[in-house]
């Protein structure tokens, strides 16, 4: 029996592989264009990294993550997210002690035991930001128009940004007192993991995955009602900021986000356009994060953004993911003292720049030409006895059937 990929994972072949290609450089442009700065981080963490970071009343820390025992008896976690790595390397590298605020941007897989869907599997894909060290309601503003600006960038529609607060650690207790009351008299409905959470994190209740669950919130009291004055002027701000660069938002009092580390802000980018309703990027404010994972006090501000689910948001859209892929020009030959000079020219071509390809299964001219069909050539010139003695060549246009004769010298130039 032949061996298939785990259960959760996913092959990107050649045929699929430009679409990752374009969004990936297009991410990597609007990050340097906002002075994000690239990172990267180990695909494992040590665990205790995501149980401080992430929140152990987290579905992500109770039922998803990939952890296990290294062979020195470590205890060891595929990354399940990007931010609590970022911070990590952040304090790691002493880059607090730097002038801030510090942007990074990253490009990573992460790893989470769940039920696979579409455009989120148990390997998936993210884009993220993170902006460290500043308070100011323009570091999150900034960092929603990047998502908001990307998304338009990759031609997305049926999206809305929601907006809402999470609060604070002084006007968080007054809402949990709240809610507990609420949940109180429903307690013994509730399922296994909200209880565990009841006391510790009653907000990670509203949540809940299981109907049940979600049947027993509604009504429930919201963060939003519970806010601070300065976690209310701090979502005014970032109303006002929005307003000014022109993007427009839903104030959603339901949003609560998976993670526990958020604070304030917290935003998603959901879409209608994939089948269910779906964030495809997500994030927030986490003012206490790098202290808690052992850093100095100092806000973070960020987001992370699914792969998977915007190239089925851009598909859904009929993107051409940058057009085509296949060579600028194919080259054939008839006979083998034409074959050497189609090799080296290839290879003359290929120094310049220019994407060539050749058949290395040597088929006889009309293989040559369909196989240059299926590659997706723009353009083929055929070499034979007369190119070779002339050096003048015959650019074909595979589009038009348009030819044209070229000097070689003047190839390069004209393709």
């Amino acid at each position: 029996m032949a061996i298939k990929a785990p259960k959760g994972t996913k092959d990107v072949l050649p045929q699929e592989i430009y679409k990752w290609q374009y969004i990936e450089k297009e991410w990597a442009k609007i990050c340097d264009e906002y002075g994000f700065k690239e990172m990267r981080t180990p695909t494992f963490e040590a665990t205790e990294l995501f149980n401080r970071g992430i929140g152990d009343t987290t579905d992500v820390v109770q039922k998803e993550m990939y952890t296990f025992e290294d062979m020195g008896h470590r205890s060891i976690t595929l990354k399940p997210e990007g931010t609590s790595p970022a911070v990590r390397a952040f304090i790691e590298s002493n880059q607090y002690a730097e002038t801030q605020p510090t942007k990074y941007y990253y490009s990573t897989s992460c790893f989470r035991y769940e039920k696979p869907q579409a455009g989120r599997l148990r390997e998936f894909h993210q884009f993220g930001i993170e902006n460290f060290g500043t308070n100011s309601m323009l570091a999150d503003a900034e960092v929603i128009a990047l998502g908001y600006d990307f998304l338009n960038r990759m031609g997305v529609s049926d999206i809305e940004l929601h907006i809402s607060s999470v609060g604070c650690r002084e006007c968080r207790p007054l809402h949990r007192k709240a809610l507990q009351e609420f949940l109180k008299p429903k307690y013994d409905q509730l399922c296994d993991t909200c209880k565990s959470r009841f006391d510790k994190n009653p907000m990670r209740i509203l949540d809940c995955k299981s109907e049940v669950c979600h049947e027993l919130v509604q009504g429930a009291p919201m963060m939003l009602d519970y806010l601070c004055d300065d976690c209310k002027k701090d979502m005014e701000e970032l109303m006002k900021h929005l307003d000014a660069m022109g993007i427009k938002y839903v104030v959603d009092p339901t949003i609560v986000r998976g993670l526990d580390y958020y604070t304030k802000t917290a935003f998603e980018f959901i879409t209608t356009k994939i089948g269910a309703q779906g964030t495809v990027c997500g994030g927030g404010r986490y003012d206490h994060l790098i202290e808690e994972i052992g850093g100095p006090d100092m806000p973070g501000v960020g987001f992370g953004l699914g792969k998977e689910r915007l190239i089925l948001l851009m598909e859904a859209n009929g993107s051409d993911f940058g057009g085509t892929t296949g060579p600028d020009l194919f080259i054939a030959w008839i006979g083998d003292d034409s074959k050497e000079y189609a090799i080296k020219l290839l290879h003359e071509l290929r120094n310049q720049g220019v994407k060539a390809e050749i058949d290395t299964k040597e088929r006889n001219l009309k293989g040559q030409m369909k196989y240059a069909n299926k590659l997706g050539a723009r353009y083929t010139c055929v070499i034979g006895e007369d190119e070779v003695k002339s050096g003048e060549l015959t650019l074909k246009n595979m589009q038009t059937s348009e030819q044209t004769k070229v000097r070689r010298e003047e190839l390069t130039n004209a393709l």
